[in-house]
């Protein structure tokens, strides 16, 4: 069975939890496709070179978590030849047998244009920087203006900005427990999988 759920949204919106509890609740493989960004910038050197020779080695590095790779990946990701050199990777995992979860944030719009599933996950600037400061720490007002500045490149790159698929739903995590919004996504892929 092939059958692909693509989660986009900003930074700390909650799509990185949301796509692993699909992925578990449904027996998806998941990809959190920021990593490969995120591995691509810390690898340093030419972004371009190192985006074509990305390996699952580099995914699995302990430091990509972190808010400087998180600052890394949003600029490398505004780099076409980056973005091409991720694609075929990211589609490939899509097509895997036994269906997957892919959360990103152009996937409903440019890697799997023709997923089953396309959800959208937001939430407020705010929320989304407490959640994040609650995680990393640091000064609060801080982190509020790198999610903001984040949001700002994400959503105006020339390349694949971050926006909603047209047919994607969208799910507001600002005011919502995450098993809520998880309970509303799984909703989702449950009503499109095949019987």
């Amino acid at each position: 069975m092939q059958f692909t759920v693509a989660v986009d949204g900003p930074a700390a919106a909650g799509k990185g939890t949301i796509s692993k509890a699909l992925a578990a609740k449904f027996g998806l493989a998941h990809l959190d496709t920021g990593l490969l960004y995120r591995a691509v910038g810390a690898k340093g050197g030419d972004p371009i070179e190192a985006a074509k020779s990305l390996t699952e080695a580099d995914l699995a590095r302990d430091d990509l978590r972190s808010q400087t790779a998180a600052s890394a990946a949003s600029k490398v990701a505004v780099i076409p030849e980056v973005r091409a050199a991720l694609t075929d990777f990211q589609r490939d995992f899509a097509q895997r047998d036994g269906g997957a979860v892919l959360d990103g944030r152009d996937i409903g719009t440019v890697i799997c244009p023709k997923a089953e599933v396309k959800l959208f996950i937001t939430a407020s600037a705010e929320v989304r920087a407490h959640r994040r400061w609650l995680e990393l720490g640091g000064i609060e007002v801080e982190v509020l203006a790198e999610v903001i500045a984040r949001d700002e490149r994400d959503m105006n790159r020339a390349d694949a900005p971050l926006k909603p698929a047209a047919d994607a739903i969208v799910i507001d995590t600002s005011h919502m427990s995450i098993e809520a919004a998880i309970a509303e996504a799984a909703a989702a892929v449950a009503a499109r999988l095949p019987a």
